[in-house]
C-alpha cells in the first residue's frame, strides 16, 4: 500500500521534493508511533537498518545509514529523495518503509506491529 499510494501521487505529477515530504512525514509518525515501545534508539538503529538495506537496491542512499547515530535523522534521506526523479524517489521512499515495516514486524511481531503501524497502509498525504 506504502509504494501504491505514492506511485498514486507520482501519476498526478508530484514532484520529487512532494514525495520526499511524504516519505518523510511517515517516517516521523512511525517514529512517534514506536518510540514508546522501542525507545529513541531502538527506533533509530531500525532505521538506520532499514537504510542500509534499501541502499542495496539504490546505490545513492548507499552511505546514509552512516551518519544516523542515537536519533532519526530524516534531512538526508529527504534531501536525497528530492534530487531524483519523482517515480525513483517514491520506489526508493516506498521500500525503505516497507523495509522498516517488515523489521518491526520481526522484531516485535505482525500483530502488535499492524496495530502501531497501520497508518502505513492508508494513502499518504502530501
Amino acid at each position: 500500500m506504502i509504494a501504491a499510494a505514492l506511485a498514486h501521487q507520482v501519476r498526478n505529477g508530484a514532484p520529487a521534493t512532494q514525495i520526499a515530504g511524504a516519505v518523510a512525514a511517515t517516517w516521523r509518525h512511525a517514529e512517534q508511533c514506536l518510540t514508546p515501545v522501542l525507545g529513541p534508539q531502538g527506533v533509530a538503529a531500525l532505521y538506520k537498518r532499514s537504510l542500509l538495506l534499501t541502499g542495496r537496491a539504490y546505490p545513492w542512499l548507499a552511505g546514509l545509514h552512516d551518519s544516523v547515530s542515537s536519533s532519526v535523522d530524516l534531512s538526508p534521506l529527504t534531501s536525497a529523495l528530492a534530487t531524483r526523479e519523482s517515480a525513483e524517489a517514491a520506489q526508493a521512499g516506498g521500500e525503505s518503509l516497507q523495509t522498516f515495516y517488515g523489521l518491526v514486524a520481526g522484531l516485535i511481531g505482525p500483530s502488535l506491529t499492524h496495530r502501531l503501524l497501520r497508518f502505513m497502509w492508508q494513502p499518504l498525504e502530501s
